[in-house]
């Protein structure tokens, strides 16, 4: 009963007062117990020191899976710009909607996918709820909706990335697919890269050969480490309990 009474209190006064990694915002309050948890401390604590540690205020970041906003808002407190991309409409409502709560004008959000072409995909979450953490291109279920997709090529010919210090890529697996197409860019810039990898999501026949690959083809990078900074290879990474679990990886120049 108090829960409730709570929610309906931060919905009548529109936002829910709380903090990410001891920095307040005021927050959609349709959320609030994914707000509260962060405000404790109690969600990706390691995410907030990554992006302490490789955003300044004359850098960039690119945030490729935004979801409702939290790593957007707390980025945009340490950049000089963000771009993010967030293509499920539910919860890219909610991300616009905490931009707005916040006045952050330094955001150029985008209700699209990174994918490898132009056009129009049919993307679900893995619960099957609108707008939840999960939503992704490798999910087409009829509770899903269309998503308009651009290649990434298009999105960096007419925006200059140049500045950008850090990239985070949580795509819910179709990181297999998007990030080959980034690989040129990544190459010439060389951006810290925090990338989720979701091969428990692949059939399992499949997935150490496609992480495999994929680490492969970002041999470029001279650091691998969790996302606490211990440093592993990527032979840890294709051992049968690491592809049987969602993992975080850091590559550095």
């Amino acid at each position: 009963m108090l829960t409730q009474a709570r929610k309906m209190f931060y919905r009548a006064r529109g936002y829910y007062a709380g903090n990410l990694n001891g920095q307040p915002f005021r927050l959609d309050p349709y959320h609030s117990k994914f707000w509260r948890k962060a405000s404790a401390g109690n969600w990706e604590p390691e995410t907030f020191t990554v992006l302490d540690e490789y955003l300044s205020p004359d850098r960039d970041y690119l945030d490729i899976g935004a979801w409702i906003g939290p790593t957007v808002l707390y980025g945009a407190s340490k950049a000089r710009r963000v771009w993010c991309f967030e293509p499920d409409p539910t919860a890219f409502r909610y991300l616009a909607w905490n931009l707005d709560l916040n006045g952050i004008t330094n955001v150029s959000a985008f209700g699209v996918a990174l994918s490898d072409q132009f056009g129009v995909a049919r993307m679900a979450s893995v619960r099957g709820e609108p707008g939840d953490s999960t939503s992704s291109l490798l999910h087409d279920g009829a509770h899903g909706s269309d998503a308009l997709t651009i290649a990434w090529d298009q999105f960096e010919a007419v925006n200059d990335l140049s500045a950008v210090s850090l990239v985070k890529m949580d795509i819910e697996g179709a990181e297999f697919f998007v990030l080959p197409t980034v690989l040129p860019w990544l190459k010439q810039h060389r951006p810290t890269l925090l990338l989720s990898l979701h091969a428990p999501l692949l059939a399992e026949k499949d997935r150490r050969d496609k992480v495999k690959k994929l680490l492969e083809q970002l041999n470029f990078y001279s650091r691998l480490s969790d996302e606490k900074h211990k440093s592993i290879s990527a032979e840890d990474l294709l051992s049968h309990t690491a592809l049987s679990q969602y993992q975080t990886v850091l590559l550095q120049k």
